[in-house]
């Protein structure tokens, strides 16, 4: 079952954020059905930097090639504005459905974009918008792969002219719409009221954001069909390893922290190295003596 046919089904499609190889392969051995690639995660821990429009297109894919090579969820991408205008769209969303994304989502803010939960956004044109995901319904190979439009102007433009973007973007052939930042359970229900009879729609769920946190239960009641935390993974690893640094430095040994991390074996379970090697002696030269 592909994505697109996973998303007329009742249950919301939840995905976690990951960002990177090991984090995809611990979400799938978790037990979900698909994947968030973060533009904020890959921000925070390949650049160590916040989400203001620092990441690239190239390091987007590459992060993406690797996920994909190594587990067989779906994943939904995060392609921020695309990276610059409609042809620069088009070649974005060529590479990441090459390198095996899903959904690829695409916002209307002006480059430097921000995180949607921050302030001082600012937007292209709303016909500007239109034109790229034009571009990305034609640069894409196969239906299959979805265009997901999001649309940040809540922050800017208000309500109104919010609900006018996504009516918009949906007109354009968007396959699925993602309202950033709704403030309230109400907003969320009145935004699925609107749209969600026609295509999916995403909520986003970032902890301490301007949404309010919701289970994926809940929002699929009001009519969610995709759920993301995106950046939750990393919040939770950071919170860890800050714990790790703050013992190891103190104690100056990994002793105290035992008891709250894996032993070499039991990481080698995870990541499937016993079966790695015996894959490996199958195709050694003395195994093909005779």
């Amino acid at each position: 079952m592909n994505l697109k046919q996973r998303l007329t089904e009742p249950t919301p499609f939840l995905c976690p954020g990951v960002y990177d190889a090991l984090s995809a392969l611990l979400a799938e051995q978790a037990g979900f059905e698909g994947l968030y690639l973060s533009g904020a995660s890959i921000a925070y821990t390949q650049l160590g930097r916040s989400d203001v429009g620092l990441t690239t297109y190239s390091e987007v894919v590459d992060v993406l090639r690797r996920i994909t090579e190594r587990v067989s969820l779906p994943v939904v991408v995060d392609a921020d504005t695309g990276f610059g205008n409609a042809v620069n769209v088009q070649r974005t969303v060529r590479g990441l459905e090459q390198a095996g994304g899903a959904m690829i989502q695409l916002e209307d803010q002006a480059f430097p974009k921000r995180c949607g939960h921050l302030d001082g956004k600012a937007l292209i044109s709303q016909g500007e918008m239109v034109g790229k995901i034009k571009a990305a319904l034609d640069a894409r190979q196969h239906e299959c792969t979805l265009i997901l439009a999001r649309t940040d102007a809540l922050a800017v433009e208000g309500w109104e002219r919010a609900m006018a973007r996504a009516q918009a973007y949906a007109e354009a052939g968007a396959d699925a719409l993602f309202i950033e930042a709704l403030r309230s359970e109400e907003q969320l229900s009145q935004a699925a009221q609107l749209f969600a009879h026609r295509l999916p729609m995403l909520a986003n769920m970032v902890e301490g954001g301007k949404t309010p946190v919701l289970s994926a239960t809940r929002l699929g009641e009001l009519g969610f069909k995709i759920v993301i935390y995106p950046g939750g993974t990393v919040r939770a690893l950071t919170h860890a390893m800050q714990g790790y640094f703050k013992s190891l430095h103190q104690t100056q040994s990994t002793t105290a922290w035992k008891d709250r991390m894996l032993d070499f074996d039991q990481l080698n379970a995870v990541l499937g190295t016993p079966e790695l090697l015996a894959r490996a002696k199958g195709y050694a030269a003395d195994a093909h003596q005779e």
